[in-house]
């Protein structure tokens, strides 16, 4: 956090990061790619969001952009290839009861 930003439009930076992060991640047409991505991105968030250092949630914030900069390379390249669904996301067709 630099001396001009406040600690209310680093939260709503945070906010914005966390949710590119999440909606970039579930780009990924794999699904365990996508599954560890979002994974990730959660718990990472989660651990740090008590961190009252200025210079440590600076630095999670900068590892983070480049953790998006990563992904955003990484989805474009995942949605190239066709996979084949796995059981897990597969849906119910219609008509038919999952018990």
């Amino acid at each position: 956090m630099s001396a001009t930003q406040s600690p209310a439009s680093t939260k709503a930076m945070t906010l914005l990061l966390y949710r590119s992060l999440l909606r970039t991640s579930r780009k990924f047409s794999a699904y365990n790619f996508r599954e560890y991505a979002l994974r990730r991105t959660r718990d990472a968030f989660r651990d740090h969001m008590s961190e009252t250092d200025p210079r440590a949630i600076q630095e999670f914030l900068t590892k983070a952009e480049n953790s998006l900069s990563m992904l955003k390379r990484q989805t474009s390249i995942s949605q190239m290839y066709k996979f084949n669904e796995q059981v897990v996301e597969s849906r119910p067709k219609k008509g038919i009861s999952v018990v």
